[in-house]
């Protein structure tokens, strides 16, 4: 899988063309890509035709305020989880009017990881425009860097299959 900024710049230039034809809308909520995925949509000219916005919630307490994720989720499954992600993508789809959207929650290191929740660990929740979650873990290799660019590559390969 690519994950320089050129095959970055080509999923986002797809999603978009994408979007636009169907004049539907995408949302974002992440914590450890930072904002990179709302920086990459952004990054094209045009975007406001097809780009709500996006939230970066890194701490619990901001995605309990800004998302309206659960304190009973994230006591229960942890801030890196698919029943967080999965909140976080209503929260932000609800907040925005987004169609679609997609939310990011991981541990990119090089510290924070666990036996259960290594280093690289990233939970995804991608929303459609019928209001279906899907959510996934993955496990990405390779330094901070490395697993933050693997994220936000999945995160828009995973919206483009929905909105395709």
């Amino acid at each position: 899988m690519r994950t320089d900024d050129e095959a970055i710049a080509m999923l986002v230039a797809a999603l978009a063309a994408e979007l636009k034809r169907c004049g539907r809308v995408l949302g974002t909520a992440e914590s450890c890509t930072g904002g990179w995925i709302a920086k990459a949509c952004t990054d094209l000219a045009g975007s406001s035709a097809w780009f709500a916005g996006g939230l970066v919630t890194y701490t619990d307490q901001a995605k309990q305020a800004c998302l309206g994720v659960r304190a009973a989720t994230l006591a229960r499954f942890g801030a890196v989880s698919e029943a967080v992600a999965a909140e976080m993508v209503e929260g932000v789809c609800e907040r925005l009017g987004a169609d679609f959207g997609v939310a990011v929650s991981g541990i990119a290191g090089p510290g924070g990881g666990s036996v259960d929740k290594p280093v690289g660990t990233v939970c995804f929740a991608w929303r459609d425009e019928q209001g279906q979650v899907e959510s996934v873990t993955e496990r990405f290799e390779g330094d901070r860097e490395a697993v933050r660019r693997a994220s936000v590559v999945s995160a828009l390969n995973g919206l483009l299959a929905r909105v395709i």
